[in-house]
Parts: structure tokens; sequence; C-alpha cells
């Protein structure tokens, strides 16, 4: 429940609040149209990690139902998740860092049909990675920390750290200004 506390935190941070979130606002959260998906996901991630498979698929398979996204159980995703849309999201990564902003439309998956969740064949998202709505992130490649895919880019190779992949198939291009090469704004 740490990630899940990390996410209510993010999101709460990014609309201004200051400081810790109360439980009070952390249960709230979870009834908010942006943090239940999150949230149902990581009572499904809770599930898996404890070998209670049913309950895990009931968690995901309600997150389909009700928000239109489709996560894994399996997923490996870092703390600080933000999801602002969700309809028709397939995050099918092996593994997604923490503070990742990820928009509606995007899939993240292989390159060919996977029924068994086979890892080497899927992305891997570093930290702070921001994925534009309807975003492909396809087989197994790595997007770097502190990257942006724009929307509707296609991704079929790495992309760095600190770059912007854009385009079908996206072209990739470093970040400018403040902060895009890991340094703070003066």
């Amino acid at each position: 429940m740490k990630k899940l506390r990390s996410d209510i935190e993010r999101y709460y941070g990014m609309r201004g609040h200051q400081g810790a979130v109360s439980t009070a606002t952390l249960v709230l959260a979870c009834f908010n149209p942006r943090m239940a998906p999150v949230a149902l996901l990581r009572f499904a991630e809770f599930f898996h990690e404890r070998r209670w498979g049913l309950l895990a698929k009931f968690f995901s398979m309600l997150n389909v139902l009700v928000f239109g996204i489709e996560v894994s159980p399996q997923v490996q995703i870092g703390g600080g998740l933000f999801l602002p849309h969700t309809v028709g999201t397939v995050l099918g990564a092996a593994r997604i860092g923490d503070n990742c902003t990820i928009m509606q439309g995007v899939t993240l998956g292989t390159s060919e049909p996977d029924m068994g969740f086979t890892v080497s064949e899927r992305p891997v998202i570093g930290n702070h990675v921001l994925i534009g709505a309807g975003a492909k992130v396809i087989g197994h490649i790595t997007v770097g920390d502190h990257a942006k895919i724009g929307a509707n880019a296609v991704v079929l190779r790495d992309v760095p750290a600190f770059s912007l992949a854009v385009g079908v198939p996206a072209t990739i291009a470093p970040l400018k200004g403040p902060g895009a090469s890991g340094e703070t704004a003066p």
C-alpha cells in the first residue's frame, strides 16, 4: 500500500497540495476517477504478490470493465503512477518506473501475440517518463528516465534518458530546456 500512498500523494502534489496527505484524503482519493483505476491495479498487484491469483484477476478485470484499462497484475509498477484518463489503455510492460504519467489510449506491449506474459518480450519504462495519448511502445525496448513519448508516436527502438520520441515510426531527439539533461534550473 506504500505505492498507492505514493500515487495519491503525487496526484495531490500535482494539484498544489504541500506536505503529507491524511488517511481520510487517501481513502477519498480512491473514489476519484483519476485515482480509482490506480487503486484497483495496486489491489491486483497486492494480491498477485501474495499468490492470490483469483483476487488479483478480479481487480484486474474490474479495471477493464469499469475504466477501460488493461493492466496485468504481473507488471512491476513503481510508485507515483498518474493516469489522467484510462480508456483504451493497455499496460503490458515488463516494468514501469516511479513517477510516470501515462495518457489515454497508450499501448505498452509485445510485437507478437503473447498469452503467457513473457517479460523478455515487453518494454521497460524508466522513472519520470511521460507517455502521450495514443502512443504505442512495442517490443523489448527500454525507455530511459525522464524521457517523453509524443502523442500517437509508435516507438520501436530504445529511447535514451532525457529524450523525446515523436512520429510514426518514432524519431528520437534530445529534450531541450532546464532540467533536460539532469541539471536544475537556476
